[in-house]
């Protein structure tokens, strides 16, 4: 039978104590270089906790918009048109810790934060958050509580940049093949393949 590692001693004894450049990037706030690395990310994904278990959601924006750094503590997410889920913002309503996980194209490194967040439909707010008109319908307020950048292993492992390692999408199974499986042909199909880019051109904001 496998045998599974219970105690933080264990898991410990495995990995041993992480060196200085493992600790020193981290602080409690966002350092210039941080605001830096997080102006130029197009691309977060968003960790959060609630009753139902842990949920993972990627945000996207222009580069330096999918964030607003309101100051050196502080971070602002707009909630952008999606899917109307609302999975992640149903648990930051019950239990307020989250992560972040910062992606920049090209670059190897990434940034994650954690902290506390609360939201607010402040219509002041959400209106300095419009784009063509459009404003969010909240806005995720995190307070930081820890920043560091993560080492560019993972990214030269999975060769995530590199266009040679890019998928072609036709080898794929489409979100119209998968939605019409598994709703036994009630939804999806090629009808929603093929009127997906023109409604998602009309509602990205």
């Amino acid at each position: 039978m496998t045998k599974i590692i219970a105690t933080v001693a264990e898991l410990e004894a495995l990995y041993g104590t992480p060196g200085e450049t493992s600790t020193a990037k981290e602080v409690d706030h966002i350092t210039p270089e941080y605001r830096q690395l997080i102006a130029a990310s197009p691309f977060v994904v968003l960790a959060t906790v609630g009753p139902e278990g842990a949920d993972c959601s990627p945000r996207g924006d222009r580069a330096g918009e999918v964030v607003r750094i309101h100051d050196a503590r502080t971070l602002m997410l707009p909630d952008r048109r999606g899917n109307d889920r609302i999975d992640s913002l149903r648990n930051v309503v019950r239990d307020p810790r989250v992560g972040l996980l910062f992606l920049i194209p090209g670059f190897g490194n990434t940034l994650r934060v954690n902290g506390r967040a609360r939201l607010t439909a402040d219509p002041a707010l959400l209106a300095s958050f419009a784009v063509g008109g459009k404003p969010p319908r909240t806005v995720m307020i995190v307070d930081v509580e820890t920043v560091f950048f993560q080492c560019a292993r993972a990214i030269v492992r999975s060769a995530l940049w590199d266009p040679a390692a890019q998928v072609d999408p036709a080898t794929l199974p489409s979100p119209g093949r998968i939605l019409a499986v598994l709703s036994e042909q009630r939804v999806g199909g090629d009808a929603y393949d093929q009127a997906w880019p023109e409604r998602a051109k009309a509602s990205l904001w």
